[in-house]
C-alpha cells in the first residue's frame, strides 16, 4: 500500500490518466484530453470510464495469480521458486507487484466511483457503473484479505489524502475486512442490473456469486464454522444457480477459448485487449507455454508446468502408455498436455496429415518438419504442460477473437470467478452445514452438474462428502489461480488438515520424462517402455517437503510497505472496526 500508489490513484482522473489506455474491451472513449468535470457527461462516457477497471490495474497481478494460486498450492511445479518451497519474503518482486496491483485496483475503483456519482448521465447507467466499481473493489479486497490476512481499509482516497494518514493506517482484523467486502457487495447488488450481461460486464448475479463465496470463506474466520455464514453461502449461490439465467457450457474446454470470453460461465473476468497501450493485454501464455509455442518469440514456460500431484489427481500418470491411457475426466486434457495428446484448437494452421490440422504434443518437441522451433527435448519437468490461459499461435488467436496477437499481448479473458465455482460453493456449504456430508438436493444437483459435465460416465451422487467437493474444486479450477485460496479458507478452521495435505503432495520434478517420450516418438509411437532404475520417470524424492506451518497461510507484506508504514509489520496489532457504523456508500 505504498504511498505513491495511493496518491497516484487518488489523482488519476484529475490528470486525465488511466481511462483511455485500456478501455477498448467494450467501448473506446475519446482520445482528447479531459478531466472529471468534462468527461462524465454521457452514458457512453461513464461506461467507457469504468472499462479499464476490468484490465489495466490488474496487469501486474498476473504472475502472482499463478505463483500464489497454483505454485504455492502444489498444483504447479516452478523450479526453485520460493512459492514452491514456502520461502517467499517481502522483497519478492511478484509479491510486490501483486500487492501494488490490488491496491491500485481499489484506488482506481474508489476514484471512478466518486467521479461517476456526479456524472450527468442516466440514472440506470450511473447505477450500473457505480455497481461495477464496487464489485471490482470487493474482488480486490477479497484477494488481499485471503493473501495477506489483516489489511487496512481504504474506503475513500480523498479522505485519506486529506488526513495525510496513508502511512499510518493500521491493519484491520480479517473478520471486519470480510464484513466490509460483504457490505460493498450488498451495495453493488442494489445498483447492478439483474438482466444477464452478454458483453462481459458484471451484473447483479455476478456480484451475488462472489458474495456467496465470500460468506463461505468468512464462515471459518473465527476458528470454527459459523452456520449462519454457511447458510448465506448456500442461499446466495442457489439464487445464482436458479435465477441468473446462466448455464454451464456443455463442453468444458470451450470455457477457455477466446470466442467464449463472455460466456455464461464467466462471472468475473479480466478483459484483455491487444493494442498499443501496455497493461491492457494478457501475458500469461509467455510464462506458461513452452518455447516456440507461438511465432512471437515470447514463450518461456516449458520448464514449469502442472505438478505430478495434480496430474495424478486426475487419475492418470505421465507413465501411462498414451495408447492405453484412460481419460475419464475431460478436464485433464483441458488442463494438462501429456504424451499422445492432440488439440484441434491449437495450431489449427499446422498439418497433421490425413487432411487434419492441429497441435500434436510429441511432434511439437521432436519434429522440425512440423515445428521449425522444435528443441528435440521435452522440457516438461513433471511430464506435462499447461493448457489453460494458452491461445496457441497467431492463426488460433485470429480465429477466436478476430485480432492478431502481439509479443506478450493477447485478448483471451482471464476468468477469476466462474459459474461452476458458485455451484461448488453451494455443495461445500451444505456439506459443512450438515457436519461433513449431505444428501441435500440443492447440493447434489450443483455437484452433479459440474462433475458429470467432466465425467459423464459416473453415476450421479445420492450423497456427498466434503472431501469429494474439496477434490472436485481442485480438478474443476486447476490452473485458474484459486487453489491456494481454498487452502486459506480451510486453514481458518482446520489448519492441520491443510498442512498435512500440502506436505504430502508430490511437488517435485519427475526425472527422465524426455528420454521415454523421445524413444516412444522415434519408434513410431509403438515402443512405450521405461526403467525407473535407469532414471526414467524417477520422482525426485531427495528434495524435502516444504516446511508449512499455521503462519504459512498469510503472505508477508512487501518490505518497502512495512518500512513506510510500520503498522503493517507482522508484529503490529490489528484493530477492530465496526464496519457498518463507520463506512457508508
Amino acid at each position: 500500500m505504498k504511498s505513491k500508489y495511493i496518491k497516484y490513484t487518488a489523482v488519476t482522473l484529475l490528470l486525465g490518466l488511466g481511462l483511455s489506455s485500456c478501455s477498448s474491451f467494450l467501448d473506446k472513449p475519446v482520445e482528447d484530453s479531459y478531466n472529471t468535470e468534462n468527461y462524465y457527461t454521457s452514458d457512453a462516457a461513464c461506461i467507457s470510464g469504468v472499462n479499464y477497471l476490468y484490465n489495466s490495474p490488474w496487469y501486474d497481478f498476473q504472475r502472482g495469480f499463478i505463483k500464489v494460486g497454483e505454485v504455492l498450492s502444489g498444483n504447479m511445479y516452478w523450479g526453485n521458486s520460493p512459492y514452491l518451497n514456502f520461502s517467499v519474503n517481502g522483497t519478492d518482486q511478484d509479491l510486490v507487484n501483486m500487492s501494488y496491483s490490488l491496491w491500485a485496483e481499489i484506488g482506481h475503483a474508489n476514484t471512478v466511483y466518486e467521479s461517476i456519482k456526479g456524472a450527468t448521465a442516466s440514472e440506470a447507467t450511473k447505477n450500473q457503473c457505480l455497481g461495477e466499481c464496487l464489485a471490482w473493489k470487493a474482488m480486490a479486497y477479497f484477494f488481499l484479505v485471503r493473501s495477506f490476512g489483516d489489511v487496512p481499509i481504504i474506503h475513500n482516497n480523498s479522505e485519506n489524502l486529506a488526513a495525510g494518514d496513508y502511512n499510518t493506517l493500521s491493519k484491520v482484523q480479517k473478520a471486519d475486512v470480510y464484513e466490509y467486502i460483504i457490505m460493498t457487495l450488498e451495495k453493488a447488488m442494489e445498483l447492478l442490473p439483474k438482466e444477464k450481461s452478454t458483453t462481459g460486464r458484471i451484473d447483479y448475479y455476478c456480484a451475488e456469486g462472489l458474495l456467496a463465496k465470500v460468506y463461505l470463506t468468512r464462515a471459518g474466520v473465527s476458528g470454527s464454522l459459523n452456520s449462519s455464514d454457511l447458510a448465506k453461502a448456500a442461499e446466495y449461490s442457489k439464487d445464482v444457480i436458479e435465477n441468473s439465467g446462466r448455464a454451464l457450457l456443455t463442453n468444458y474446454s470451450d470455457i477457455f477459448r477466446g470466442s467464449n470470453n463472455n460466456s455464461d460461465e464467466s462471472l468475473f473476468a479480466w478483459k484483455w485487449t491487444v493494442g498499443s497501450h501496455w497493461t491492457c493485454q494478457n501475458t500469461l501464455q509467455s510464462d506458461l507455454a513452452p518455447e516456440g509455442f507461438d511465432e512471437n518469440g515470447d514463450c518461456w514456460g516449458g520448464w514449469g508446468g502442472p505438478s505430478l500431484d495434480l496430474i495424478e489427481a486426475f487419475g492418470v500418470s505421465p507413465k501411462d502408455d498414451p495408447a492405453k491411457r484412460i481419460d475419464k475426466d475431460s478436464r485433464r486434457k483441458a488442463t494438462v498436455m501429456l504424451a499422445g495428446d492432440i488439440y484441434d484448437y491449437f495450431w489449427r494452421d499446422h498439418d497433421l496429415g490425413n487432411n487434419k490440422k492441429g497441435f500434436d504434443y510429441l511432434r511439437f518437441w521432436y519434429d522440425k518438419t512440423y515445428n521449425a522451433a522444435a528443441t528435440g527435448e521435452c522440457q516438461a519437468p513433471c511430464g506435462g504442460t499447461n493448457v489453460k490461459h494458452l491461445y496457441g499461435d497467431n492463426a488460433d488467436h485470429i480465429a477466436e477473437t478476430g485480432l492478431t496477437p502481439g509479443r506478450m499481448a493477447y485478448a483471451f479473458s482471464t476468468h477469476i470467478l466462474r459459474l461452476a465455482d458458485v455451484y461448488l460453493v453451494n455443495a461445500e456449504a451444505h456439506t459443512l452445514l450438515d457436519g461433513g456430508s449431505t444428501t441435500n438436493a440443492d447440493a447434489l444437483y450443483a455437484f452433479n452438474q459440474v462433475h458429470q459435465r467432466a465425467v459423464p460416465s459416473d453415476v450421479e451422487k445420492s450423497s456427498l462428502t466434503f472431501d469429494e467437493v474439496w477434490k472436485e474444486r481442485r480438478l474443476e479450477l486447476a490452473g485458474e489461480g484459486d487453489r491456494w485460496y481454498d487452502f486459506v479458507r480451510r486453514s481458518y478452521y482446520d489448519v492441520n488438515s491443510c498442512i498435512k495435505e500440502i506436505t504430502a503432495q508430490k511437488r517435485n520434478s519427475l526425472w527422465g520424462c524426455n528420454i521415454v517420450y523421445k524413444r516412444y516418438y522415434e519408434s513410431g509411437k509403438t515402443n512405450w517402455s521405461y526403467s525407473e532404475e535407469d532414471g526414467e520417470f524417477q520422482y525426485d524424492e531427495a528434495t524435502a517437503a516444504p516446511n508449512v506451518t499455521a503462519a504459512s497461510f498469510s503472505l508477508p507484506f512487501p518490505t518497502e510497505d512495512v518500512a513506510l508504514n510500520p503498522n503493517l509489520a507482522t508484529s503490529a496489532a490489528s484493530i477492530h472496526v465496526d464496519v457498518r457504523n463507520t463506512y457508508s456508500y
